[in-house]
């Protein structure tokens, strides 16, 4: 058997999400049915991050096993070719050694774009969240940085994640402006389900100024999901990139250079 790696970048608008559901569309029944057309057998994808309905890769990693020979392009143009539009293989490798895209990953890095202005975008509406009212971005960064380090993130998880543990490790985090755009990236070895999403509300209300900068380490101490904020939309939410050890050669992004140089897979 082989085993095969991709990047895959996708639009989960219309999607159920990564996982294969019955009777309603998502990313990896899609990749599936692609990948199995050029191999001529069943295939099944394991990626590194499930992403929910509605979110966004910029590049999701995925591996698949197969046991025929089959060429980098035959997978990239011809897994393409039987894909939709808002799904893309935007490259391919051979595994190396024990690769796994979800069990050797050490960190995963996402980001949250949201359109600060009065008008709603007519051409990326399900691209970024919007937001009316004016976003102080400066003191959304500063509310942020509490959550970097090990914490348990119990009042930032949705009430039936199932995770065994509360606890993560957020290596970094920033928000910042940029135009009309409010950008928020966080990087962690692993996510609680809807954390991120549940961290950009609680920030979104901070930088609104409808609560103090502090919050967010309250809500740290209090470790109740009931007394956070409200969860935000999927549609800001991309998987940007995912971070390997070197020996795998998976090209790292250079947001990764900060992360710690301990910093280990989560278990």
């Amino acid at each position: 058997m082989a085993r095969i790696v991709l990047g895959l970048e996708y639009d989960g608008s219309r999607f159920s999400g990564w996982q294969w559901q019955p009777n309603r569309p998502s990313i990896q029944s899609e990749l599936e049915k692609a990948l199995s057309k050029i191999a001529n057998h069943p295939v099944t994808t394991i990626c590194a991050g499930r992403t929910d309905a509605g979110v966004h890769a910029v590049e999701q990693i995925a591996h698949f096993d197969v046991n025929v020979e089959r060429d980098h392009n035959a997978w990239l143009l011809g897994g393409n070719s039987y894909l939709p539009d808002d799904i893309r293989i935007i490259w391919v490798k051979h595994a190396v050694g024990d690769f796994h895209a979800r069990y050797s990953a050490i960190a995963r890095l996402y980001r949250y774009v949201i359109l600060n202005r009065p008008v709603k975008s007519a051409l990326q509406g399900k691209q970024a969240t919007w937001c009316y009212p004016s976003l102080d971005a400066d003191a959304m960064n500063k509310a942020a940085q509490p959550l970097v380090g090990s914490h348990d993130f119990s009042s930032f998880r949705a009430k039936g994640c199932q995770s065994k543990s509360p606890v993560r490790i957020v290596h970094f985090v920033g928000v910042y402006r940029n135009s009309d755009r409010v950008v928020i990236e966080i990087c962690a070895n692993a996510f609680l389900h809807h954390m991120v999403r549940n961290i950009v509300g609680v920030l979104m209300d901070i930088g609104i100024g409808k609560q103090p900068e502090d919050w967010t380490l309250a809500l740290l101490a209090a470790k109740k999901r009931e007394l956070g904020g409200v969860t935000a939309p999927p549609c800001g939410l991309y998987l940007e990139s995912v971070f390997y050890p070197d020996h795998y050669g998976i090209t790292k992004h250079p947001a990764f250079n900060k992360l710690p140089e301990d910093a280990k897979r989560f278990d």
